[in-house]
């Protein structure tokens, strides 16, 4: 017979995983709307906030680094829809806590992306990494739970198991 407290979603680190899923996805969504749709941002707008650190926006009609721009924006939300089914999967069958971590925070990102193309054709990203003249990279909140789910997945890949 089961135990009450197994049955309690409460105690499930899957639950848990969720609400940062939740909490990405949410936060990314909240940001996005109130710089274009509150504050009017239509993109090419642009702030210093350090040497190295501009706050922008920019319309990423590809994927990371604008790769596959070229691509339609619906067959890139069915390339991505189809990724997160995939990514949800195995976060079903994940048989560790920081496995599902790593995946509910990566799947915010993406639904929140995926919500940009939808709704703008295209993501909009914020924060820009610069250096001497060198731009490493635009990204945006969603961006950032896609790169702190996948540092998750590649620890939890190489940590030890136990056995038995």
């Amino acid at each position: 017979m089961t135990s009450p407290s197994s049955l309690s979603v409460r105690t499930d680190p899957g639950w848990i995983s969720l609400q940062g899923l939740v909490l990405v996805f949410l936060a990314d969504r909240i940001h996005k709307v109130a710089q274009v749709h509150f504050f009017g941002w239509q993109g090419g707008e642009a702030f210093t906030v350090t040497p190295f650190f501009d706050y922008v926006l920019v319309w990423n009609t590809g994927v990371s680094y604008g790769l596959l721009s070229s691509v339609p924006a619906p067959v890139l939300v069915v390339v991505m829809v189809i990724a997160v089914a995939g990514l949800a999967m195995w976060w079903l069958r994940a048989e560790t806590a920081m496995t599902r971590w790593g995946l509910a925070l990566s799947v915010g990102g993406a639904l929140g992306n995926i919500t940009d193309r939808l709704v703008y054709g295209a993501v909009a990203d914020f924060f820009s990494l610069h250096a001497m003249g060198v731009y490493f990279y635009i990204f945006n909140i969603a961006d950032i739970g896609i790169s702190v789910g996948l540092v998750l997945l590649v620890v939890d890949m190489f940590r030890p198991r136990r056995h038995g």
